[in-house]
């Protein structure tokens, strides 16, 4: 699941579609299904040609997918990679990608999957049945610690993959999944015949770096590396083998080549867009899109509400008393202390003045656009600095004379809280919190960092305080987010990748999510997370804060554009964007 450093969600799709639609999936597994009904694709053909340009804060940090955790780097890599089913970024509708269809045994423990015929990688050699097993014998492998390896355990157990022949494989689990083939969503087919003896050697985590040749990389995906620029611009052509064709039989893509500049602030994107050197703008904040002129000068979307959570994390992990951090994870460790902080934080002043009323406040990690999942009985209380200094004086903290915090031995509570720069909404939350906090005698100070490093300081170095983040997950149901909630999972933030649950209430949290996981009804699962959200706010590992609209917009002339309620909301369907005119730059 990987972390937003933007953020990742229409007038689109409405949570009771989404419910049903998940309900006729699970309906569906304990029988035999085809998976052969492909998406209609847009009728009459688009015009063929001409280039996109977008912009990313930060370069992808990878060229391999295995190893893509963070969703700048997903951001280019979902366009050179192919899935074998893909999850409609729209509709939440799995649909046939390199799979043209799959079929599920009657017990819901195999899965038969067919490739379409005569796939090709980008340098034209067959893509076969030999590529998908060794592809997820990769992601396997615990000795490459691949982010999406927690997604392919059932009942605690990897997924086995066998090759029947060249055009069918056979995906055999431990127990049913109650996620059916959106399991095999955002798992990008590997070459074989390029990464096999880099995996063989053991050298595979440093094979296709950011330094690697354009044309060593290769997909199965719309386009394929052209160019890369470091820091600069990332250049993609398209893919002559691309597998996927228009309504009319033409092939796809339209675009002859997508241009990604670097551009490190949304202000700098902002700029450039409203001047024409940049043709799609993927997340606005709702002050640009509010400053966006009127009349046809864009395409300007307010898409709704999103799947998107923001939080603030403490450092919970096992580090030396003696150390910086350490002392004052006395603090953090204190549940008392975090609910204090999060009864003093006003998400509704988060809402108001960082999204202008196009979000929404959080109390947990579901949103109201996800209404398949969305707990309403979970407590949502209102903000209150004095419910707040009342469990801080129950803690054993108090006050000085100059109205600063101090704990039982008299230290003075202050602590940093690391941010994105690249993510102005993140650092106008934090601004707001800082306030918020000084309300309780707290000094907060803000530490804004490049978004890499602040996933390297709290996954790897884990030297922090505080942080706030944000999730977008890539579906709406809650196993994407499986690494975020179980202990042993890479994004498990307050205490990352743990051998074992810390506290009673993380073991239930994973054991929650394991009997979730092989429950073979909506109904027997929906209990199961309302629990889990349940237990967050009773520990409030995280304190949840806001969810804001999906806000996009483009160039007039862009044909196709219609952005997606989940990630990338506005280039998942590149191959299906065209010009209607060349614009003018």
């Amino acid at each position: 699941m990987p972390v937003s450093t933007g953020a990742w969600r229409s007038s689109v799709v409405r949570a009771g579609c989404a419910a049903l639609i998940l309900l006729a999936l699970l309906t569906l597994l304990a029988l035999m299904t085809d998976g052969s009904a492909q998406r209609a694709m847009p009728s009459g053909r688009g015009v063929r040609g001409g280039h996109l340009v977008v912009a990313e804060r930060t370069p992808p940090s990878t060229f391999n997918p295995v190893f893509a955790g963070d969703e700048r780097t997903k951001a280019v890599l979902d366009r050179l990679f192919s899935d074998l089913v893909h999850i409609n970024r729209r509709t939440l509708k799995t649909e046939p990608a390199l799979a043209s269809s799959w079929a599920v045994s009657k017990d819901g423990l195999e899965y038969t999957l067919k490739l379409r015929p005569g796939l090709r990688f980008s340098d034209g050699h067959p893509c076969t049945a030999d590529d998908v097993v060794f592809s997820f014998r990769v992601y396997l492998d615990e000795r490459l610690h691949a982010p999406q390896r927690d997604l392919l355990l059932v009942g605690g157990k990897p997924i086995e993959v066998s090759k029947k022949d060249d055009a069918t494989i056979v995906v055999r689990l431990a127990e049913p999944y109650a996620v059916g083939e959106r399991m095999f969503d955002s798992f990008a087919v590997l070459p074989e015949h390029v990464l096999g003896k880099a995996y063989a050697d053991g050298s595979l985590s440093r094979t296709w770096g950011v330094d690697a040749s354009p044309a060593s990389i290769v997909g199965t995906g719309p386009f394929r590396l052209r160019e890369h620029a470091p820091g600069q611009r990332i250049v993609l052509e398209r893919n002559p083998y691309y597998w996927k064709q228009d309504g009319d039989g033409g092939a796809l893509p339209y675009l002859d080549q997508i241009v990604y500049l670097t551009i490190g602030s949304s202000d700098a994107e902002f700029l450039r867009f409203k001047a024409g050197e940049i043709d799609v703008m993927s997340r606005l904040s709702a002050e640009q899109f509010a400053s966006l002129p009127a009349g046809n000068t864009f395409q300007a979307v307010d898409a709704g509400p999103s799947l998107e959570y923001n939080f603030l994390f403490f450092n919970l992990n096992d580090l030396p008393r003696d150390s910086p951090v350490g002392r004052r994870q006395e603090w953090f460790k204190n549940e008392a202390f975090r609910h204090a902080l999060s009864s003093a934080i006003d998400r509704e002043a988060i809402v108001k003045l960082v999204f202008r009323g196009r979000g929404e406040p959080l109390w947990g990690p579901v949103t109201k656009a996800n209404a398949t999942w969305y707990d309403a009985s979970l407590q949502r209380p209102a903000r209150s600095v004095e419910r707040a200094r009342g469990m801080l004086k129950g803690a054993g903290f108090s006050w000085r004379g100059d109205g600063a915090l101090v704990d039982r031995g008299g230290t003075p509570v202050e602590f940093s809280i690391l941010v994105q720069a690249t993510s102005a909404a993140r650092g106008q939350m934090a601004t707001l919190i800082q306030n918020d906090l000084a309300a309780l005698g707290i000094k907060v100070t803000i530490v804004p960092l490049d978004s890499r490093a602040v996933i390297d300081r709290v996954r790897n170095a884990r030297d922090y305080d505080a942080s706030i983040l944000g999730l977008v997950a890539g579906d709406a149901d809650p196993n994407t987010d499986i690494t975020v909630w179980l202990s042993s999972g890479e994004n498990h933030f307050w205490r990352p990748s743990g051998k074992a649950p810390a506290t009673p209430w993380e073991a239930e949290i994973d054991g929650l999510m394991r009997k979730q996981i092989s429950a073979r009804t909506f109904a027997a699962r929906k209990p199961l997370f309302d629990r889990v959200q349940a237990v967050l706010a009773e520990h409030e590992p995280m304190i949840f804060l806001a969810s804001p609209n999906i806000l996009a917009a483009a160039r007039p002339g862009l044909a196709n554009f219609n952005p997606g309620v989940l990630p990338h909301y506005t280039l998942w369907n590149v191959e299906e964007l065209y010009w209607r005119q060349a614009p003018t730059r």
